[in-house]
């Protein structure tokens, strides 16, 4: 884990949680200690995403049905604030970023996916002083406990990839959670046992499964077309990885 999270576990961690406990009358969180991993524990099973960056076309549509099924769901409502003014804001698990790469005439437009990493070792974790930052045991998902949440902002703060946000009307931090509702959910049909944003998507850019199995869809298109982590030099080991662009040489050929 960053030496930077260390000190701050080591010096902060007690009086903050001291300062900013919830108030004895919330009712006892739905989240059994007893579910939740310990730190640096590995798990044998690690539910993640995987992203080919080669046929994203930046299109949204996995943020917006992200933002539908999250908002009518057990994470919602993810409020949006002052929607039409000249200063809006809102509360997003998934954000699409677009950038151009390269110098001009050679340049090249890049979509960019973004959301939670469920970290194999997530240092928004440890740093929560009420325990509502956890990761499961049975799936490896990172999650929060709303109940427990006071809004402090450490979890945002030690996360390296700007995956959590504040919803300012709850005042609790949120973030993806792999639509954990939808996912277990007997009553769907098996192929609807996805997230939102991975049922959405038109390319097929979007993949689901546990990369801890050899055999999963998401662990064989990691190994045959060379996936990779996001930022490996923060030690997090995210389980969501991309599959990298394949750059095809223009042609110098006009329409026939």
């Amino acid at each position: 884990m960053m030496g930077w999270l260390r000190d701050l576990l080591q010096t902060g961690a007690t009086d903050a949680a001291q300062a900013g406990a919830p108030p004895a009358s919330r009712p006892p969180p739905s989240h059994p200690p007893s579910a939740r991993a310990l730190p640096g524990e590995t798990l044998a099973k690690q539910l993640a995403l995987v992203i080919d960056l080669n046929v994203c076309v930046g299109c949204h549509a996995c943020v917006t049905s992200c933002k539908e099924w999250n908002t009518s769901g057990a994470a919602g409502p993810l409020a949006d604030q002052d929607a039409y003014g000249p200063h809006p804001t809102g509360t997003f698990f998934n954000r699409v970023q677009t950038y151009e790469a390269g110098i001009f005439p050679g340049t090249d437009t890049i979509h960019f996916p973004k959301s939670c990493l469920h970290c194999e070792d997530p240092p928004c974790v440890p740093v929560c002083p009420t325990g509502a930052s956890y990761k499961r045991k049975a799936d490896g998902i990172v999650l929060v406990d709303y109940d427990k949440c006071i809004g402090c902002k450490y979890c945002a703060w030690a996360c390296p990839y700007g995956a959590r946000e504040l919803d300012e009307e709850r005042q609790v931090m949120t973030k993806c959670t792999l639509c954990v509702d939808r996912i277990h959910d007997e009553q769907l049909p098996v192929a609807d046992r996805k997230p939102a944003c991975v049922k959405a998507c038109p390319t097929g850019a979007r993949l689901f499964g546990d990369v801890k199995d050899p055999a999963s869809e998401v662990s064989i298109a990691i190994r045959e077309r060379g996936g990779y982590a996001l930022m490996p030099e923060w030690e997090t080991r995210p389980a969501n990885q991309y599959l990298p662009r394949r750059i095809t040489a223009a042609s110098d050929e006009g329409p026939a």
